[in-house]
């Protein structure tokens, strides 16, 4: 069993079946990146990060770029969610690398706190009554 980290950083996805894993959870788009994440009960490893850039977004040397200036923007934008237990996975674009940086954060905020909600309430916990007369629910046919 792994040792919990301290709640005051954050963590590294390095392993393949982590970021699968996070690829089956809730997402956020914006139009610089996708962000994925996973919850995890009870692990104790608090927040971790993973950052894919692929191919077709350019060159080694504009990826690289990319990678770097996401490293640097989710210290940040973490803070506030050090103590959440998730796998987060970041898939950068080519709008990064002429994005301003507080636009970044900015995303990245926005973003976790899109994709960290808790589960909503079980369907048997929520007041979800039939609707009455054989109507669909959310349609009025008037």
């Amino acid at each position: 069993m792994r040792e919990p980290r301290a709640a005051s950083s954050l963590g590294r996805l390095t392993k393949r079946p982590d970021f699968v894993a996070a690829a089956s959870g809730r997402r956020f788009h914006t139009e610089r990146m996708t962000v994925q994440a996973r919850l995890r009960e009870g692990s104790g490893l608090g927040l971790r990060f993973g950052l894919t850039v692929t191919k077709r977004v350019g060159h080694a040397t504009e990826r690289n770029r990319i990678k770097r200036r996401l490293r640097a923007a989710i210290p940040t934008a973490g803070q506030d969610y050090l103590t959440i237990d998730a796998d987060v996975v970041v898939i950068g674009r080519r709008d990064i690398l002429s994005a301003d940086f507080d636009v970044l954060i900015d995303d990245l905020r926005r973003a976790l706190r899109a994709v960290t909600k808790p589960k909503n309430a079980s369907p048997a916990e929520r007041s979800s009554s039939p609707p009455s007369n054989g109507e669909r629910r959310g349609h009025s046919h008037a």
